[in-house]
């Protein structure tokens, strides 16, 4: 009898043994299947590798980065995020001045740059001097939020994409409210943007510069 329970408790041990053993431990910067899409970018998985098995729309809307997904890059898995930054108030353009700067997706960046370059050099003899840093462009190139200080404001483009990447899919935290600044202006006139479903249904439009407006602010992720 004594024998007979020693045979038991020994092949017991050995099949808990071996069934260890045949468990595969995922890393946790690996793609897991069994657990989202946002779980997985927020363990550190490569956006490429999340790729591999998703379709590049599943990471629309997801909070990351400081912002919302709303443009993906397939081909080296960078991201561009953004978020509402309206809760100071609307904001001035500054220097009011003739210069054309970019519409497509992913411009926003050196939009931003020229834009405060150009009140940086800009003495009105055609225009307004508005007269101080306390302008939305300089505003959000110097912002510290939400852990990144790399902000700037989007494109008309991404304005565009922002709406039908995010709001219109219930995600984000834009203000309906509002009209919201893009980093777009073709002479003396820039491109605005409302995201109310009724009154602009996320068409851009072309502002004034003398009219303050909300901010929304957007970074890239690489």
């Amino acid at each position: 009898m004594k024998n007979t329970f020693l045979i038991i408790f020994i092949s017991l041990i050995t099949f808990s043994c071996s069934k260890n053993e045949s468990v595969d431990i995922i890393p946790l910067n690996a793609y897991n299947p069994e657990i989202s899409v946002e779980q997985n970018l927020n363990n550190g998985v490569a956006v490429m590798d999340i790729l591999e098995v998703n379709d590049f729309n599943n990471l629309y809307g997801i909070e990351f980065g400081g912002g919302f997904i709303f443009n993906v890059n397939q081909v080296d898995g960078s991201l561009i995020v953004a978020t509402d930054y309206s809760q100071i108030g609307s904001v001035a353009w500054g220097d009011v001045f003739s210069l054309d700067t970019n519409t497509e997706i992913g411009s926003g960046d050196q939009n931003t740059q020229m834009i405060i370059q150009g009140n940086e050099n800009d003495h009105s003899a055609d225009g307004f001097e508005f007269g101080s840093d306390d302008y939305a462009f300089k505003i959000v190139t110097d912002l510290d939020y939400n852990n990144n200080n790399d902000w700037f404001i989007p494109s008309r483009d991404s304005m565009q994409a922002i709406y039908d990447n995010i709001h219109s899919l219930g995600f984000g935290n834009f203000d309906e409210s509002l009209i919201y600044w893009s980093s777009t202006k073709q002479g003396y006139s820039p491109s605005v943007m409302g995201f109310n479903f009724d009154s602009w249904g996320g068409e851009p439009f072309l502002g004034s510069c003398a009219s303050p407006n909300g901010i929304l602010i957007a970074r890239k992720i690489n």
